[in-house]
């Protein structure tokens, strides 16, 4: 496919079985050129018990600690505001620490991915298994840029940015890194930054669309590369919100590898709108086909 045909609008393609395999050998060698930005969600972690693995199951572990009215008990968001206003913010950010303290073993494509020459990576879940893989590369070229919650601030700030050893920078730091990995949600380590309860999100969401909370850097970035989805799942507005606002005026194209079966109606629409073109495999599948080019 040339350069030119990936640019020209067309029908986003549904890909299954031994197209989507001989498919993702182009994404591959994309991926490698940092043509396109992996977007990394839970499911990438897959088969690891050390943390939750998606909003429900992080609702669920939250509800434990303390149970939340039936109607909200699987919104992680909503769960996570009951928590804050019955127990107080510090409560709920010790308890996302405990929760996401575990160490999650960075998994071979976490490692794959840490020893190519990406430009950005964005990783939407709480744990910091990716940070682990870049620090286990030996790179020193690469920092971490996550959002915060802004509640106890008093200046107008959305993010905050880490280099490789995890010390905290000035915001134009990451214009200098080879690698900048996007935490928007933010993440357990360096320095326990979570965004999780609905209070969280109310100037974010306010001031999303015109990209404020945006990082320059990735702003920047994504204006040349398309966007590669993995492990994630785009069944709640807030998930397809951040999707649709990180990827606005990026390059393109967009894929997803995930399994067409179990799609929610929605989800199928956001595909189809943002014009990510869906790679019909198991997820296992298509990161072996990824790795193995």
């Amino acid at each position: 496919m040339t350069a030119a045909a990936l640019q020209r609008p067309a029908p986003v393609p549904f890909l299954s079985g031994e197209e989507a395999r001989a498919h993702l050998r182009d994404i591959s060698a994309w991926l490698k050129a940092d043509r396109l930005a992996p977007y990394l969600g839970p499911g990438l972690l897959e088969g690891s018990e050390a943390v939750p693995l998606g909003p429900e199951a992080l609702a669920a572990a939250l509800h434990q600690r303390h149970p939340a009215p039936g109607r909200i008990r699987t919104n992680l968001w909503s769960v996570a505001q009951f928590i804050e206003q019955r127990r107080h913010r510090k409560t709920l950010a010790t308890w996302m620490g405990e929760i996401f303290d575990p160490q999650v073993p960075p998994t071979p494509f976490q490692a794959f991915l840490a020893g190519l020459p990406l430009g950005l990576v964005v990783d939407t879940w709480y744990d910091d298994s990716l940070r682990a893989a870049f620090a286990a590369s030996g790179r020193t070229d690469w920092g971490e840029v996550q959002g915060i919650t802004r509640a106890g601030e008093t200046r107008d700030i959305w993010t905050r940015a880490y280099d490789a050893t995890g010390t905290l920078v000035d915001e134009e730091t990451p214009a200098s890194w080879a690698s900048l990995l996007y935490k928007p949600h933010g993440a357990v380590r360096p320095a326990r930054n979570f965004l999780v309860a609905d209070s969280d999100y109310v100037e974010v969401m306010t001031e999303i669309d015109i990209q404020s909370p945006i990082p320059p850097q990735v702003r920047e970035r994504r204006a040349f590369r398309g966007f590669l989805f993995l492990g994630c799942r785009f069944h709640d507005q807030m998930l397809r919100t951040y999707a649709r606002q990180i990827m606005k005026r990026s390059r393109g194209p967009h894929f997803a590898v995930m399994p067409a079966e179990g799609l929610t109606r929605n989800e199928a629409r956001f595909l189809t709108e943002q014009e990510i073109a869906l790679i019909d495999l198991p997820l296992a599948a298509g990161l072996d086909a990824l790795m193995a080019g």
